[in-house]
């Protein structure tokens, strides 16, 4: 059963907007290498409008040595929207209504990852429909104090789980997380865990 993985590039401060900007500075190459192994794992990406926009214009023209444009354009894309009717990037299929059901049952078709770059509003949605198996926080060492952020005041208060973590030498950090389905616990019922807990 296929998992569906969020992968984000995000500052301190969470924003996501034009990481182009931001991130060349903390390239390196075992950032270079995971960033490899993740698209090589995926069975097939999964994008909103404007990311899928954006990538449709710039991946097809694209290649590298290592391989990497040559996967992003040859995996099998969906793209969630009701203002597009077909793609014209190879693989494209558009996920028009029922996203929801239809998503659920890409998960039982497809072995590997489902990969999803960028995408904030899409990602808040596959959230609130806990469609998402796993997240992928890349964060680099840079506030950058204003621009879209992956979270906004549209999410719900989440508990994730943290399920590894790996510090490249440029000081970038990468976070797994699986959300666990739980909001917080009030602060009452916190302390008499605790205390519990303790006893």
């Amino acid at each position: 059963m296929g998992r569906v993985v969020l992968s984000v590039f995000t500052s301190v401060d969470g924003v996501i907007e034009n990481p182009h900007e931001w991130t060349f500075p903390f390239i390196s190459p075992e950032a270079m290498t995971v960033g490899l192994d993740q698209i090589r794992a995926a069975d097939a990406l999964l994008l909103g409008r404007v990311t899928y926009d954006g990538f449709a214009a710039a991946w097809p023209s694209m290649t590298d040595e290592a391989g990497y444009a040559d996967r992003m354009n040859s995996l099998p894309k969906y793209v969630v929207t009701t203002t597009l009717d077909r793609g014209e990037w190879n693989n494209t299929t558009v996920i028009r209504e029922d996203p929801a059901q239809r998503i659920a049952q890409l998960k039982k078709e497809i072995e590997g990852d489902i990969l999803i770059f960028g995408s904030a509003a899409l990602v808040r949605w596959l959230l609130r429909e806990q469609l998402i198996d796993e997240l992928r926080l890349v964060t680099y060492p840079v506030v950058i104090g204003k621009g879209a952020r992956l979270f906004d005041e549209s999410v719900d208060t989440r508990v994730l789980r943290l399920t590894g973590s790996q510090a490249f030498s440029s000081g970038v950090v990468a976070l797994t997380y699986e959300p666990t389905g739980e909001g917080l616990m009030d602060p009452a019922a916190a302390r008499r865990a605790a205390t519990a807990s303790a006893d």
